[in-house]
């Protein structure tokens, strides 16, 4: 009492005859990828300033960044695809925070925590970095002084309806 199984072929998206099953897969593909993503993001704190107290508040019991993916910072730039920049960035600091940068996988996002690392603060002189953006591409800015905690989760949702807007290339040409 062997059951015969039925295969049906898939053919890849550049040849003539594309079946109706690859195309909803094709397209759900990137749908379930970002759901998926946007739901898993591993932040790198980059900690320089006393923003640093608004982002340990975040990660506390009230605010709770774990419903939204994001709880375990990762202190090694290699697991971890969001980089917060949390404060004022000097031009001392800027090429080992390019360093930690080019360090991590792709994809890898940027967020701009506080008026600081945004546009340089009321720190306006010649050792600070008026805003990193002239470092890194910044993906969500975080304005305040410190930001509060909703505007915080605020930014990480924005990101994320970012990421899952994204197209996600993970496979080869033929799928």
């Amino acid at each position: 009492m062997s059951a015969e199984r039925r295969i049906i072929p898939i053919e890849p998206a550049g040849s003539p005859g594309k079946s109706a099953a690859f195309e909803y897969i094709s397209t759900r593909k990137d749908e379930l990828i970002g759901w998926a993503r946007k739901f898993s993001i591993f932040p790198y704190p980059f900690v320089t300033a006393c923003c640093a107290m608004e982002f340990m508040a975040v990660s506390s019991t009230p605010y709770d960044t774990d419903r939204f993916g994001a709880a375990l910072p990762r202190f090694s730039p290699r697991q971890s695809d969001l980089l917060m920049v949390v404060g004022t960035v000097t031009h001392k600091q800027a090429p080992i925070l390019l360093k930690v940068w080019e360090q991590m996988c792709e994809p890898k996002w940027v967020m701009a925590f506080g008026v600081c690392a945004t546009s340089g603060g009321f720190y306006q002189n010649y050792a600070a970095v008026p805003g990193i953006d002239r470092i890194l591409p910044v993906d969500v800015y975080i304005p305040g002084c410190p930001p509060r905690p909703e505007m915080v989760i605020d930014g990480i949702m924005q990101l994320q309806d970012k990421i899952a807007r994204q197209k996600h290339v993970i496979v080869t040409k033929d799928f």
